[in-house]
């Protein structure tokens, strides 16, 4: 199903989400962390969702144990080139990668900002090392308020050179964008894009929030924009992206099953939508499993999951040349 004469691109990854199960066995040990389990198919079941949980938060609390193993900056450094060597060894032409600094420094009283410079390192090592496209988005984690949000921020900041947007992610039922209004003036005050979580537990109030209050150009998940069709006219009109996740969707139970999954639907009326891993580690996929598995369970055509991928292009935060650059050299494979 995917076209290997174009390229193929991932835009919503949380290098947070995918840290190797051998990685952690590894740290584990040098650490002395207590780990639930010591051999990978044994540990599998504590860090990779094999059902599906009950909302987002359930779905968030399968991080544990790659958090755990984050003892320093040296880990985190590793873990983010480890993304990059995973996105080349799947077969990725372009990946952006996103990360909460407090989430990862939150275990073991990492300094956020150190975090930031070991991300930013591990990723550039990765880049050279592997010849591949890469870049970072930072992510404010929602979910420890407002006052952290902005120490968050504050950390991507000293770092803005090395990231191309800042997300909004977290728990969306019980802290809504409204509460970060102030927080993303910021962020277009430093020139760097936003994009939000939104639409995956709340309906689409969220949506009009983040595209109108937070500045954001593209929407991560945004299921419920299916039930508005104003909405979706404006997002087509005005080219907000979606960034859809369907086996993340089906494991938090935003849907029950993939056929209920509204890409299809964003896909027929022309939204500007593609295929996403999410958090592959949690997941247990890759990139290919979404196109090749999940998106024709979804219904989706050879013909929309071409479209899929061509969205993806568009979406990407990236120079025109730079786009033609990743489409000669698919071409030319």
């Amino acid at each position: 199903m995917i076209d290997e004469n174009f390229p193929l691109i991932d835009l919503h990854r949380h290098l947070d989400g995918n840290i190797r199960l051998e990685t952690i066995i590894d740290l584990g040990r040098q650490n002395g962390i207590d780990l639930p389990a010591w051999y990978l198919e044994e540990l599998r079941p504590y860090v990779q969702v094999t059902d599906p949980t009950q909302g987002v938060m359930a779905f968030i609390a399968k991080f544990k144990w790659m958090m755990a193993v984050l003892v320093d900056t040296n880990a985190c450094r590793r873990v983010a080139y480890e993304n990059v060597e995973d996105a080349s060894k799947e077969g990725l032409d372009y990946v952006e990668l996103r990360f909460s600094p407090w989430f990862m420094a939150e275990t073991h009283g990492l300094d956020p900002e150190g975090v930031v410079e070991a991300v930013c390192a591990g990723i550039q090592q990765g880049k050279e090392t592997f010849d591949i496209p890469v870049n970072l988005i930072g992510v404010i984690s929602r979910t420890y308020g407002v006052d952290i949000a902005w120490e968050e921020l504050t950390a991507l900041l000293a770092h803005k050179e090395c990231l191309v947007a800042i997300d909004l992610a977290g728990d969306e039922i019980n802290y809504p964008g409204e509460m970060f209004v102030d927080h993303f003036r910021r962020v277009q005050e430093e020139g760097l894009r936003a994009v939000a979580h939104a639409g995956e537990s709340v309906d689409s109030s969220n949506i009009w929030q983040a595209i109108r209050e937070l500045g954001a150009v593209r929407i991560g998940h945004a299921v419920s924009a299916v039930d508005d069709p104003e909405l979706m006219d404006y997002m087509r009109e005005n080219k907000i992206g979606i960034e859809s996740n369907l086996t993340s969707n089906l494991q938090t139970s935003t849907i029950s099953e993939y056929a209920q999954h509204p890409i299809k639907k964003f896909l027929e009326l022309g939204l500007l939508t593609n295929l996403n891993s999410d958090d592959p580690g949690i997941s247990g996929i890759d990139l290919r499993y979404e196109y090749e598995v999940a998106a024709p369970l979804a219904g989706l055509t050879e013909s929309e999951i071409h479209q899929a991928q061509e969205n993806a292009l568009e979406m990407a935060f990236l120079s025109p040349e730079e786009k033609q650059m990743l489409k000669d050299k698919a071409m030319s494979r």
